[in-house]
């Protein structure tokens, strides 16, 4: 059963969706602006092969964020159509100067000081966000999702998968899926496009051997295995297992032991894992396939992601590679919390970088960082030097923000006292700031914490 506010946010994207449709009659090419993770590349590819399909041309550009400066400078340009996916947001006032029509697909929450119905007198703007009608863009759908509800009207149910590897990399799949994102699913496997399987949830299980499969994987986390090689490949040999196999190539027996040892560590190692038909195995796994694009985003490979979702694999074994590099760099991150900790505040911690491999893999090792245990359950705040600038990812947990935490407006909010600019969702938010105002914006975000603790 659709909710009344699901229904309203559907109905928005259908009319997303006949303003593509109209521009692709018209035989206008379509410029779609969208972010490089693997929520953003995901949904470029999702408004990419649709517009493929449906006989159309587009044109894209990947932005680690997008600024007013970005949007003035596509005023230049004479497109008809501007399409912005898992980005846009943020910046109405200036995307409603663009000459022409607009659709904006984005799941994060919108500045408290703009109209999320801005339009303008000569042009369309489509403002596809599920916080305009009450749902939880953090949770139950992520800018894939809704770029794929802006051209489901065109019928291509294959490109459902696509929306859940966005989904799954903006970590919305965390306890299962939820809301439009269940949605989504339920129709990926009635269409036989998606099946849904009881297995391990084990990163990188069919690309990785064992002892690397076990020792990076951090969601769900397993106790004294995860980010420990050697206690990995020691429990490997002690149990009789392959440790040189992927998951997909050990014998039936050591599959089952396998998996009575890891869910004697942890239950929720086993359950629902979300696979895809009809592509090559490595891409089966939504999480690998989001591992995959988001390897590609962090090194700024975007053409490659772009083709491998649109079934052109010429450069899909330089991704692989890319992966591979990028799920090791990852546990050097881990190796980098354990070693050094975060630097402690009253309300929140941080950890700082000026490494260029670091700065890769900074957000996602301190959120890793508390779920293991090894850093403290409090905001934290991973900062990462960029010439005079500072780049700002902020993380927090679920508890976090059931006390009141909202990283969104905390980002927004105190990057603007020294005129930067920030935002996101409650329990995930980015920010830029000026590198000679590092120390007092962590001050300023540990006060702003303790008033959303201590007043909610």
């Amino acid at each position: 059963m659709i909710q009344k506010k699901q229904l309203s946010l559907l109905n928005r994207a259908d009319e997303a969706c006949d303003l593509l449709r109209s521009h692709i009659n018209d035989q206008h090419v379509v410029r779609i602006i969208s972010h490089n993770d693997a929520d953003g590349l995901t949904s470029a590819g999702i408004f990419a092969n649709a517009i493929s399909k449906a006989g159309g041309r587009f044109h894209v550009t990947i932005l680690p964020r997008l600024r007013d400066s970005n949007v003035k400078e596509l005023n230049k340009s004479r497109y008809k159509l501007f399409v912005f996916s898992d980005m846009g947001s943020g910046n109405l006032e200036s995307i409603s100067k663009l000459k022409g029509d607009v659709i904006i697909a984005d799941h994060h929450q919108v500045p408290g000081d703009s109209d999320p119905e801005i339009q303008s007198d000569n042009k369309e703007i489509i403002h596809v966000n599920p916080h305009i009608y009450d749902i939880d863009g953090t949770k139950d759908v992520s800018g894939s999702g809704l770029s794929y509800l802006s051209v489901h009207e065109l019928g291509y149910y294959e490109l459902a998968p696509l929306a859940l590897v966005g989904a799954y990399g903006d970590m919305q799949f965390k306890n299962g899926p939820t809301g439009i994102n269940k949605l989504i699913l339920d129709e990926a496997t009635e269409h036989n496009v998606m099946r849904i399987e009881e297995d391990l949830k084990l990163a990188y299980a069919n690309t990785q051997p064992l002892k690397k499969s076990i020792t990076y994987t951090y969601t769900p986390p397993i106790s004294g295995l995860s980010g420990n090689s050697l206690e990995t490949e020691e429990f490997l040999d002690e149990n009789g297992i392959n440790k040189n196999e992927t998951l997909d190539r050990i014998t039936t027996d050591e599959y089952e032991t396998l998996k009575d040892k890891l869910v004697e560590i942890n239950p929720d190692i086993y359950g629902e894992v979300y696979k895809i038909n009809n592509i090559r195995s490595e891409l089966t796994n939504i999480e690998e396939y989001s591992n995959l694009l988001n390897s590609c985003g962090k090194n700024k490979e975007y053409t490659a992601a772009l083709s491998i979702q649109l079934g052109r694999y010429e450069q899909f074994d330089y991704a692989q590679n890319l992966l591979a590099k990028y799920a090791s760099t990852m546990q050097d991150g881990v190796e980098w919390i354990k070693r050094e900790g975060s630097i402690q505040e009253q309300n929140i911690q941080y950890i700082y970088t000026e490494d260029k491999q670091q700065k890769q893999v900074a957000a996602a090792v301190s959120s890793i960082g508390i779920e293991l245990g090894l850093l403290p359950d409090k905001p934290i705040l991973s900062l990462m030097r960029m010439d005079n600038l500072i780049k700002v990812s902020s993380r927090t947990t679920d508890e976090m923000v059931e006390r009141g935490v909202n990283l969104d407006v905390i980002m927004n909010q105190a990057s603007a006292n020294f005129n930067g600019s920030g935002g996101g969702h409650n329990i995930a938010a980015g920010a830029t700031i000026p590198y000679n105002q590092m120390d007092n914006f962590i001050h300023l975000v540990d006060e702003m914490v303790d008033y959303q603790l201590n007043h909610n």
